[in-house]
């Protein structure tokens, strides 16, 4: 077999690392720090010799303290800066303790807590991490980059190339809205998921808020408030802000892929669109999601033993989210044959005004590619409806007869009783998928749903949910989380050394995460793999990618008995590495 290519051997630190820093100097960077794990020769090479305890313990030991600390707290929040903390201290064992207790901390690092340390955000921090970019720095953005290239161990080597940046306008937090500098905990938690996930050494990682400003009002007052403290920058300023920025980070992080996160609706669709040719980008609220649950439909469609094409699509929500889901159902459905009628009449969308329809008074742009025109209202008896009914939910549901329901709305309880309901009164195994975050925004809570539909429902959720008994019989709620998509596709566009990141790819990713349901959890009800297999899941995605960037064209041309060494290769995981001084 050849040898792979040196830009694939370089993602992660093999073997002796040499370590230019020691005493005090040494300890202070999270990257390469082990606390009490320097062995007594290290201790006398590094100068650490009265600055640690005498006693040196193994990274088992470690993560067992570690798991006591955080234990011992009562509230969520307290857990997640404990955390930060140690990943602030200690990368590896932070990483370690995540990786090996991902059911329990990834609802802390992430989505549901992450919300809460966001909202507070500037009250909490204890040590910055990643860039901020303000309108202020349009003109020196490279600058700032090559500042961040080595923040992480200072060594200037290749390790230290970022290969990897979550950037964020902080406007549409989860369904939290604008939370302006706050937003930064959202890029910090996606990348510590594409560690935990993928294995993607930190060094290679860059979160960024583009600090446009804020609109929050309640943050503007507040005198801690850590952010930009202006109006939202808007119109062609902003985009010149965003072209800046683009053109930095191709002249400065040439190599690396970039994820969108957190836009609200209209830049994020524009923003993707304009950019994904031009630079190795995708947007996880759009593409991402939209890859997560169609996975999770593919699955249910396993249990329901009926093709896609006949099944039909409600959606409340026609944001960023919900059009990312509606364009990937189209896709799959093209892919397996379906014609344009079919398609057409698949998928329906209601938003905040109700059904939306090509017709509809102040309809925006963003929501035409998915309007319902003449054909399709007739087809389902809505264009004898009054104008009262088409802004009904609930008729909206009673007219369509949907097999399967999907919210991205932000309202919580917007699936009423009377609409889920409805849907069961016509349909054997309803799916309903209630995606919003965090669990407050959720559409409905799946002890409802299974309660209203007789414990028929097949359900996921956007944030996570204990199992549902029903007649002694337990269903468990599967997560629709997009962290079973993000790293795989991160990984596999950074070994494919991929030029555009494309939309078979996240099909194949959702069929992919599709096929790797266990028949026991479907039988469960679950329509997502447990979190214990991410590292698994990412890692099969990951191939995919890499296999067909090299078919399409955009990538690097590995043979098939190469990918799987390939991304194995690029994966780290988080263990002490013997270090010598540097030359």
């Amino acid at each position: 077999m050849r040898q792979l290519p040196r830009s694939v051997k370089d993602l992660r630190p093999s073997g002796i690392q040499h370590v230019p820093f020691r005493g005090a100097d040494l300890l202070e960077r999270p990257l390469l720090n082990k606390d009490t794990g320097f062995d007594d020769s290290e201790r006398d090479v590094f100068g650490l010799r009265g600055l640690l305890p005498p006693r040196s313990s193994e990274i088992e030991q470690q993560v067992s303290l570690e798991l006591e600390h955080i234990r011992c707290k009562s509230d969520d929040l307290e857990r997640y800066i404990g955390l930060a903390a140690l990943q602030d201290r200690n990368e590896t064992l932070f990483y370690r303790v995540l990786l090996e207790n991902l059911e329990e901390f990834m609802p802390i690092v992430y989505t549901p807590t992450v919300g809460r340390a966001c909202q507070t955000f500037s009250h909490i921090m204890r040590r910055p991490r990643g860039l901020w970019i303000t309108p202020a720095d349009i003109d020196r953005i490279p600058d700032l980059l090559c500042n961040a290239r080595t923040e992480s161990t200072g060594a200037g080597s290749a390790v230290d190339d970022i290969r990897l940046i979550v950037a964020t306008d902080n406007e549409r937090i989860l369904g939290l809205g604008d939370q302006g500098a706050g937003g930064m905990g959202i890029p910090v938690g996606k990348l510590a998921l594409y560690t935990a996930g993928a294995g993607i050494y930190p060094a290679h990682t860059l979160p960024v808020s583009l600090d446009v400003g804020t609109d929050n009002e309640e943050l503007l007052a507040d005198p801690i408030y850590i952010g930009h403290r202006q109006r939202r920058l808007r119109g062609a300023e902003y985009d010149d802000f965003i072209e800046a920025f683009v053109t930095a980070i191709q002249d400065v992080c040439p190599r690396a892929v970039l994820q969108w996160e957190d836009f609200k609706q209209h830049n994020a669709i524009r923003i993707l669109d304009r950019y994904r040719h031009r630079l190795t980008s995708f947007n996880d609220d759009i593409q991402g999601t939209g890859a997560v649950v169609l996975a999770g439909i593919l699955a249910a469609v396993r249990v329901l033993g009926r093709p896609l094409a006949e099944q039909r699509f409600v959606f409340l929500g026609a944001g960023a989210a919900g059009t990312g889901i509606a364009r990937m159902i189209r896709a799959a459905l093209v892919a397996q044959g379906a014609d344009g009628p079919t398609v057409k009449r698949a998928i329906v969308t209601a938003d905040t005004k109700g059904l939306v329809f090509a017709a509809r008074d102040e309809l925006d742009d963003d929501k035409r590619e998915f309007a319902l025109g003449p054909d399709e209202l007739a087809a389902y008896g809505l264009g004898g409806l009054n104008p009262s009914d088409r802004r009904d939910f609930e008729a909206v549901v009673a007219a369509v007869r949907p097999t399967m329901l999907i919210g991205t709305s932000g309202v919580p309880g917007a699936f009423t009783e009377t609409a889920i309901r409805e849907m069961a009164a016509h349909v054997e195994r309803p799916v309903v998928f209630p995606l919003s975050n965090p669990t407050a925004k959720t559409e409905a809570v799946p002890t409802d749903i299974m309660a209203w539909t007789g414990g028929r429902a097949l359900i996921a959720t956007g944030s996570p949910f204990d199992a549902v008994v029903v007649n002694g019989t337990s269903h468990i709620i599967g997560q629709a989380n997009n962290v079973f998509i993000f790293p795989g596709m991160g990984l596999g566009a950074i070994v494919a050394e991929a030029r555009e990141i494309t939309d078979e790819m996240f099909l194949l990713a959702a069929g992919t995460l599709a096929e790797m349901v266990s028949p026991e959890r479907l039988a469960a009800g679950a329509l997502y793999p447990a979190i214990s297999e991410l590292r698994e899941v990412s890692r099969q995605i990951a191939a995919k990618v890499v296999c067909q960037s090299r078919d399409c064209g955009v990538g690097r041309l590995y043979r098939d008995e190469e990918v799987m060494d390939a991304v194995d290769s690029a994966i780290w995981f988080p263990a002490y590495l013997p270090y010598r001084p540097a030359e």
